[in-house]
């Protein structure tokens, strides 16, 4: 019986393992490898590791960093942050990545899409939506860690990278990010109904039960999350989780 993929994605700053609020209010929560450690006993299913800041300052994602995680990590994992060439994907993938995630190079050079789903294939490249919601409500997509938006709407934006032949999607929710409020479920269900290569949700996850709407509402084929697998009670203290395989079944197959 099919079970969606349980994400925990994981942000970088200064090469410290760091979770936001909406984009902001940073906090560092520990070193990166050894909740790699942590998740490979939780058994999760796959890592995404995300360098928020790789983009605006105009470089790649640590190859020393990703080496690290390769080493060190049982589950397939992906990479994003500053990806820009053909020869960083490359590298990334010589270092056991199973996936690289485009964000911004994806808005500012689409033909990149094209040409590394060429050269690796679809089931290697996917492209992250960072999606923010306007003074007027009106879903606006961002790059550079949310310090730029764009008018490019994210419906034409997730079947263009379709049609472009990348793999999957991620669409995440500024506005919910780190808020524990649950997914955007509209939004994501909107995109999932409008392409049918598997979309990833992410931003907002308070509790196990968003992961069940976020499939069953927001007809999602992953569940990403950050806050939840890295805090634990109301005091938000750091405590690196996973749910465990029992805890999935009941919860997708109840």
């Amino acid at each position: 019986m099919f079970r969606p993929r349980v994400i925990p994605v994981l942000l970088l700053k200064n090469l410290g393992l760091t979770k936001s609020v909406k984009f902001g209010n940073y906090r560092y929560v520990g070193d990166p490898i050894n909740a790699v450690k942590i998740f490979n006993d939780k058994k999760a299913d796959e890592l995404i590791f995300l360098d928020i800041t790789a983009s605006s300052e105009k470089r790649c994602i640590s190859n020393e960093f990703v080496y690290k995680v390769g080493d060190e990590a049982n589950m397939p994992f992906a990479v994003g942050g500053g990806i820009r060439t053909i020869k960083d994907i490359r590298n990334m993938l010589s270092m056991g990545v199973e996936k690289v995630v485009l964000n911004t190079v994806s808005f500012e050079n689409p033909d990149f899409v094209k040409e590394a789903v060429n050269v690796f294939g679809s089931s290697t490249i996917v492209v992250c939506m960072d999606v923010k919601k306007s003074m007027f409500g009106k879903d606006k997509i961002c790059i550079y860690g949310g310090k730029k938006t764009l008018s490019k709407d994210p419906l034409e934006a997730a079947q263009e990278f379709e049609e472009f032949g990348a793999g999957e999607l991620i669409i995440q929710s500024v506005d919910k990010d780190g808020s524990y409020e649950g997914y955007d479920l509209d939004l994501i269900g909107r995109i999932s109904k409008s392409v049918s290569i598997p979309v990833v949700a992410l931003g907002g996850a308070g509790r196990l039960d968003d992961f069940k709407k976020a499939v069953e509402i927001g007809k999602c084929s992953a569940i990403g999350a950050g806050s939840l697998f890295v805090f634990h009670g109301p005091r938000r203290a750091v405590l690196i989780n996973y749910p465990s395989q029992e805890e999935l079944k009941n919860l997708f197959y109840s």
